[in-house]
């Protein structure tokens, strides 16, 4: 089923979303795929709009109806989830005839990876319009969404949000609002990562000293999995104390970790791996014990980050 251009009436903007509400989903990839599956599966009327259009086969015979182009779904829905690559590609398909106009009055959930200038940017273009824009961060692979426990980041206008809620928790249970502020979401995201990589950095490291002492790296990898919660609820204690700016000693002072750092950044040179990650480590480490921090919480190592 196809829609034409623009049959509908402008878009509410603070009416509550419900089974009723009009939706579109534009992209297709495996996440916008997952997306759709969700709000299909739920009851909803939906257009999609692709550069492809065979993606969208199977949900058209589940009742979904195919835009000829991203103004007729935009101009056919009250809500809009946009889940392309990248910010780039979502203002390609701004930049398309008829997108501008068909705006205003429309919500744009813009789910794609970008920072924070590209969320500010893309926020102040859909507003120019008289459209409104909540920014989103899914932490989850497309074979996750629709989960209690997953997580999605969203960041925008409060009363935006509370509009679509109900809507967002069919396609992740962990909802975290972050605020009004358009950039939080993205920031939040580039901080969860950075944990994300870095611990990745550490299991690699981990397994490399693993492989050359000749031992079982999937035995290796059991043993991180079983010890994640624990470290989980540390890194969440961690995380509270840098935030009330109280380093005294609770839980782990930094002087234990001191020479457990070196150990690795030793061991590392005598197996002759690389090393670079227990030397950046050993190096923040130093500078802190000569800022006198050995005695208090670990936490206060991120006072030689800050600048």
């Amino acid at each position: 089923m196809n829609v034409p251009a623009d049959t509908r009436a402008t878009g509410t903007s603070t009416a509550p979303a419900s089974a009723a509400t009009p939706l579109a989903v534009i992209g297709l990839g495996p996440m916008g795929l997952a997306l759709a599956d969700l709000l299909l599966k739920s009851g909803h009327r939906l257009t999609l709009w692709n550069r492809s259009p065979d993606k969208a086969a199977a949900l058209i015979e589940r009742g979904a109806a195919l835009a000829a182009t991203p103004a007729a779904a935009i101009a056919a829905s009250d809500v809009i989830f946009v889940c392309v690559l990248d910010y780039q590609a979502a203002e390609a398909i701004l930049d398309q005839p008829g997108v501008s106009e068909a705006l205003r009055g429309r919500l744009i959930i813009n789910l794609g990876t970008g920072g924070p200038d590209d969320a500010r940017r893309v926020q102040a273009r859909v507003q120019r319009h008289g459209g409104h824009y909540l920014d989103g961060a899914i932490q989850a692979a497309p074979q996750q969404m629709g989960q209690p426990d997953t997580p999605l980041f969203l960041s925008g206008p409060k009363a935006q949000f509370d509009r679509v809620e109900p809507l967002l928790k069919v396609l992740a249970g962990h909802l975290v609002y972050l605020g009004d502020a358009i950039d939080a979401a993205a920031f939040m995201d580039l901080a969860t990562l950075s944990y994300v990589y870095g611990a990745y950095a550490g299991f690699l490291h981990g397994a490399h000293i693993a492989e050359v002492a000749g031992m079982d790296v999937a035995t290796y990898g059991r043993l991180v999995r079983a010890i994640a919660p624990s470290f989980g609820a540390f890194f969440e204690h961690q995380g509270q104390v840098i935030a009330s700016g109280d380093f005294r000693m609770t839980q782990s002072p930094m002087r234990i970790s001191v020479p457990a750092v070196r150990r690795i950044l030793d061991a590392s040179r005598r197996l002759g791996i690389n090393a670079e990650l227990p030397s950046l480590v050993d190096g923040w480490l130093g500078q802190a014990s000569a800022k006198g921090l050995e005695n208090e919480e670990l936490a206060a190592l991120i006072q030689v980050l800050r600048r």
